[in-house]
């Protein structure tokens, strides 16, 4: 029996990148999933690709409140429930130290990268509770370390580690699940359209496998956490850095 068969999930920010390879890996498992993303071509591509009765694309930003509910209704009208949500939408934000920041920049990624984690799962928990299931947010490497000319970014993916830890211990014993996954540096189309050649091998350079990660490898910590096979985790934070932290 595949790992999510009749299971039903939300992925935000998934019509490429990691959230992509998480769409596709939950698909092969067995799960319906419900793709949200800004890019409409790439979400509707998906969803064709996996098919009308395993997936189904809704054009959200995950920065409104609004539209956050208008995906977890979308889970329960077309699919019956809502098991599984991955909180992954996300962008990386301006480069500029704190003190010349622009204010409007940092609330963009605050309202992104943080206040749409907590949207999220304002609107998930209340129909997860019903069934039993698991929440995932994708913080990452700088959820745990600063990172110079990214402090938007560091500040809400720590926050995201926080928010994960307190909806932990919350929910507990109310059957669902809570954990943060931590990617290091990943070879996704945003990445490595963004920057040129020195600097993507810098920053393969500061991880111990001197490479970059692959999105896939994300999908199957994501996978474990929102299966069964992790039924005794919540609360916690995950990397899959290829060693970043460890040094």
């Amino acid at each position: 029996m595949r790992q999510l068969e009749n299971k039903v999930a939300i992925v935000t920010g998934g019509a490429s990148g990691i959230g992509k390879a998480i769409v596709e890996l939950f698909v092969k498992e067995g799960a319906k999933v419900v793709i949200s993303d800004l890019n409409e071509v790439l979400g509707k591509q998906l969803a064709i690709t996996c098919g009308e009765n395993n997936a189904t694309f809704i054009k959200a930003d995950s920065s409104s409140p609004e539209d956050n509910k208008k995906i977890v209704d979308l889970a329960i009208e077309k699919f019956g429930a809502l098991h599984i949500a991955v909180n992954n939408a996300g962008i990386g934000g301006a480069a500029a130290t704190v003190g010349d920041y622009k204010i409007e920049d940092w609330k963009k990624v605050i309202d992104i990268n943080l206040n749409g984690v907590f949207y999220g799962m304002l609107y998930q928990i209340p129909e997860i509770e019903k069934v039993g299931g698991s929440i995932i947010n994708m913080a990452s490497i700088l959820g745990q370390v600063g990172f110079a000319q990214s402090s938007a970014y560091v500040a809400a993916k720590h926050g995201v580690v926080g928010l994960t830890k307190s909806a932990g211990w919350e929910y507990g014993t109310k059957g669902v699940r809570v954990n943060a996954i931590g990617p290091g540096f990943i070879s996704t189309p945003l990445v490595d359209n963004a920057l040129d050649k020195s600097t993507l091998d810098y920053l393969a350079s500061q991880h111990a496998f001197q490479r970059l990660g692959k999105a896939e490898e994300v999908a199957e910590l994501a996978l474990w956490l929102a299966s069964d096979k992790s039924s005794f985790v919540t609360g916690s934070y995950y990397p899959v850095d290829g060693g970043y932290l460890a040094k």
